[in-house]
């Protein structure tokens, strides 16, 4: 596939402080269109030191990509890697720390994930017109298994991806002494699920929670890491463009999908924030429409959120509470 991404749009000047001389890796970078291409193309055209452009599958649009970086002037490379085989991620760790001079990345832009084609958790097929018991039976559970695999695949790529990227780097960055920044890409359906992608939804609230679990287990070393999350709306992508016109789908967070220089945009606005600022935090990105009549478009803001989780005492419980030697 042709490289096809408006170049010239991904330049942000006024918001170089965050990737300024960074060495920068970026997971599930390799799809063209892709949310990761946009992160890829708009920290290395915004003074990055150094580009890993991280793909599995998507191989051809990765090299792509990375030639249109070194076409830019920037020190780009590729690392292909199956990010769920423990194996295969342990593998490209001298590789990534070799084309980065010597050190590893300071900065670890999470985004390796999938999507789900569809399907309604816990609802029963419908029944077909003169289909047998039997063939029926067969038929829903096909379909079970082939749903849930879709999820398992999804969840390893996003929980288990996730997690192991975090402490392959993570420990790297310790090893170094060297400060690092992780971003982790969500999505708002991780507090606001739609239907028909189970999988999409648990996953991206998983991810939610590796901050906290990180700066747990750094114990003292937690300030060399600072990280934060994304919770990303509908961006335009080979994922959705399927569903830009279909307002059942996003209409109740956006007129309409984001494209991904937007986005990038919006991203590159917070990753210039300092780092003690944005440390920990979980960042929803929130689409308005601009003021005045509908040609004036749309606002980008963020909204800082928080999952404030409220303990209350069981009454029965405590007045009757279980007890031992």
């Amino acid at each position: 596939m042709a490289y096809t991404a408006p170049t010239e749009s991904f330049r942000f000047d006024e918001f170089r402080a965050g990737v300024e001389g960074k060495r920068v890796l970026i997971t599930g970078a390799g799809k063209d269109g892709g949310i990761g291409q946009a992160f890829a193309l708009s920290t290395g055209l915004n003074g990055a030191e150094s580009v890993g452009v991280h793909f599995h599958r998507s191989y051809e649009d990765g090299f792509d990509l990375v030639d249109r970086l070194r076409n830019e002037g920037v020190r780009a490379f590729p690392v292909q890697a199956d990010v769920t085989n423990l194996r295969d991620l342990w593998a490209i760790r001298s590789y990534v720390i070799d084309q980065m001079g010597g050190l590893p990345p300071n900065l670890v832009i999470c985004n390796s994930g999938l999507t789900e084609s569809g399907y309604n958790l816990g609802r029963t097929l419908r029944q077909v017109e003169g289909e047998s018991t039997s063939l029926r039976r067969a038929r829903v559970r096909q379909h079970f298994i082939d749903n849930l695999d879709q999820s398992r695949l999804v969840l390893d790529t996003k929980v288990d991806g996730f997690l192991a990227s975090t402490h392959l780097w993570a420990g790297e960055a310790v090893y170094h002494d060297e400060p690092t920044q992780f971003v982790y890409v969500s999505s708002r359906q991780a507090v606001d699920p739609g239907p028909s992608v189970p999988g999409y939804a648990l996953s991206n609230w998983a991810v939610l929670q590796l901050p906290k679990v990180l700066k747990v287990n750094l114990g003292r070393s937690a300030d060399l890491v600072s990280c934060f999350t994304l919770l990303l709306p509908f961006v335009r992508t080979g994922m959705t463009n399927e569903y830009a016109d279909n307002e059942r789908v996003f209409g109740r967070w956006q007129s309409r999908m984001l494209e991904p220089c937007e986005m990038a945009e919006a991203f590159m606005a917070l990753l210039a924030r300092p780092a003690s600022e944005t440390d920990g935090a979980m960042y929803e990105l929130i689409v308005n429409a601009a003021e005045g009549d509908a040609a004036a478009g749309i606002e980008l803001i963020w909204n800082r959120l928080s999952v404030n989780l409220d303990e209350q005492p069981v009454d029965w419980s405590v007045e009757s509470p279980l007890r031992f030697d």
